[in-house]
């Protein structure tokens, strides 16, 4: 999608505006169309991330409650309210298994093993019979 070009007739502003961001890398665009409110509050949104699509629902903030994904903040645009900008106010560290995807289990011949060496050792010591002392 471009981005339209900005005049010479707009405010100082405006055109400081566009000359800082030829000069800076683009932002990526990251929009949400709003297309569902549920009674608790919670919005479903489809978000363009970049080049992806995502569809999503976004629950309100809670006191307590932990925080599940990112924490955003929609602006709606003046020319339709039901696409909104998207700011991105915290997103949450990478862990390693969500980074990298766990590595199966090794394979092995044979059925599943239920019982280690100590197990067995003790097996004796708990089911054997005691012997008799002799001397009784």
């Amino acid at each position: 999608m471009t981005s339209p070009s900005r005049s010479p007739s707009r405010s100082p502003e405006a055109s400081a505006e566009g000359s800082a961001s030829a000069s800076a890398p683009a932002r990526p665009v990251d929009v949400a169309l709003v297309h569902r409110i549920t009674p608790d509050g919670a919005v479903h949104v489809i978000r363009r991330r970049g080049d992806q699509l995502e569809a999503g629902a976004l629950q309100p903030l809670r006191e307590g409650a932990p925080i599940q994904g990112e924490v955003v903040s929609l602006r709606p645009r003046e020319s339709c309210p039901l696409l909104c900008d998207v700011d991105v106010l915290y997103t949450p560290p990478q862990t390693a298994a969500a980074s990298k995807p766990a590595a199966p289990a090794p394979r092995r011949k044979g059925p599943a093993q239920v019982a280690s060496n100590d197990y067995r050792d003790n097996w004796d010591s708990i089911w054997t019979k005691p012997k008799p002392d002799a001397l009784n």
